[in-house]
């Protein structure tokens, strides 16, 4: 009978009391009514102050202050591609490289010889593509 009570009182509290732990959800809560309100306001405001004016040259594309020469679905080269691919490749490189350094120099590192060897693997895969790239002409730019 005790304990029911206890329990009941329990209850009540976490409801209602300044400590209760529904008032610890209260900034996660208002975090996200700001998420919310954040982008949807400026789309909500910019319909209103806008001019809603839309003519001939206001529909034409715009390329950095020049006038379009040619049609937007031109083709690229495929050295485009390929350079975009390496760009690729060694940003993909540099984000595993700065946190593995990071641990690595921390002292509750424990596995160090296995993330050497890792680390070493990864790179050498790295100097392989990296290589095929080079043979195949695509760090060329004439």
């Amino acid at each position: 009978m005790l304990s029911a009570l206890l329990l009941q009182a329990n209850a009540a509290a976490a409801t209602a009391g300044p400590g209760s732990t529904l008032t610890a959800y209260w900034p996660v809560m208002i975090f996200f009514a700001v998420a919310a309100v954040f982008p949807v306001l400026p789309v909500v405001l910019g319909r209103f102050v806008r001019p809603n004016l839309y003519g001939k040259a206001k529909m034409r594309p715009y390329e950095c202050g020049i006038d379009p020469v040619t049609e937007a679905h031109d083709r690229f080269t495929v050295r485009y591609y390929i350079v975009a691919m390496l760009f690729l490749i060694f940003d993909v490189e540099t984000i595993f490289l700065l946190p593995w350094a990071i641990i690595f120099m921390g002292d509750e590192f424990s596995f160090t010889k296995f993330a050497l060897i890792e680390m070493f693997v990864f790179i050498g895969i790295l100097i392989v593509g990296y290589y095929y790239a080079w043979r195949k002409g695509a760090l060329e730019w004439a």
